[in-house]
């Protein structure tokens, strides 16, 4: 951890005094600079559809993407940099999400209503699990064995058990349920209510909801990251273009930052203290978290659709896929400009 923390004090002194050549930027800048530098772009198969969620598998350096538009999972190698098989028949697959110690996959068929797991070592679908009116985001309890499932349309977040791939209960949230994240410090689940404008707390172990934690400044809160090192959650809200900032010890907002417009997917970069946050407008903002310190450094077009962001903490690779550039679908991978 102290090596973490040393790489991350010298990262950011480096980007403030090399690349910026000035403050950070402040709540009123708009888009301009933004301090990544494109690696690559690699051709994705299928078509120039939409894409969402993507989760990355550290163990076995696989990248799983959605593409929600073709109905299929992509599976990506981050090593080779190349696409290694594409999963077909997951209907308007929104959600996905690697847990390396299960090998598994399971991403949300909201075209089904279903959950759909999908076996890392073969790459084939193992079951289909009914997941409500609207599956979207996924998270894992892994003390308990769980899937917690945004249900956005049902206004619930439906439970399945890894064990027996069968939904075992639905709790209902009183809203439209954006994203959901497991916090392995409180051992809770918490699921954004974007209609309400609040944060549900769920235990995992009764699949009750224990309290809820209003979010000043929130409209339309849908995004959803935890860093559990320094007792933050980031919460990015697509009806008001902002990114609220909640100390997890007060479950207080203690800050709030103007973003692009309709923001949707965060990732972080543990090692470097960089938070992303993609929007549906193409525009990226980045980030610096130094303890209990956020500090934007940067927002600007990273290309068409760049929505959706993962982060390999190790490189410090971010992978964005793009609808369509030059009128097909690719994977923008970018770096740091300071590595």
């Amino acid at each position: 951890m102290a090596s973490f923390n040393l790489l991350r004090i010298g990262f950011a002194l480096f980007l403030s005094a090399t690349l910026l050549g000035a403050p950070a930027c402040s709540e009123a800048d708009g888009p301009g600079h933004l301090p990544l530098k494109r690696i690559a772009d690699v051709p994705l198969p299928g078509r120039s559809t939409r894409w969402d969620y993507e989760s990355l598998d550290p163990t076995r350096h696989l990248l799983f993407l959605a593409h929600l538009g073709d109905n299929a999972v992509v599976v990506f190698d981050t090593r080779r940099s190349k696409v290694v098989a594409t999963i077909p028949d997951v209907s308007r697959v929104h959600g996905v999400l690697a847990i390396p110690e299960l090998g598994r996959v399971y991403a949300s068929a909201t075209g089904t209503n279903q959950l759909v797991a999908i076996d890392e070592n073969t790459l084939k679908i193992t079951a289909h699990v009914p997941a409500g009116v609207y599956p979207d985001g996924i998270a894992y309890a892994p003390g308990v064995n769980k899937l917690f499932v945004s249900d956005e349309t049902g206004a619930t977040d439906t439970v399945i058990d890894v064990a027996t791939n069968k939904r075992i209960a639905t709790i209902p949230l009183g809203g439209e349920v954006g994203n959901t994240q497991y916090d392995p410090v409180s051992r809770h689940i918490f699921a954004n209510v974007q209609t309400r404008n609040d944060l549900a707390e769920i235990d995992p172990v009764s699949d009750k909801l224990i309290t809820r934690h209003p979010l000043p400044g929130a409209k339309g809160n849908h995004g959803l990251l935890i860093d559990p090192s320094e007792r933050l959650a980031f919460i990015a809200c697509e009806g008001n273009d902002k990114l609220l900032v909640l100390d997890m010890r007060k479950m207080q907002v203690t800050a709030t930052f103007s973003v692009g417009n309709d923001p949707d997917v965060l990732a972080f970069d543990d090692r470097l203290g960089l938070l992303y946050v993609a929007s549906e407008s193409g525009v990226v903002s980045l980030f610096r978290v130094q303890g209990h310190t956020v500090e934007k450094l940067g927002q600007g077009t990273l290309g068409p659709n760049a929505h959706v962001v993962a982060v390999d903490s190790p490189t410090h690779k971010a992978y964005f896929p793009l609808e369509a550039l030059a009128g097909r679908p690719v994977l923008r991978i970018t770096h740091p400009r300071s590595q």
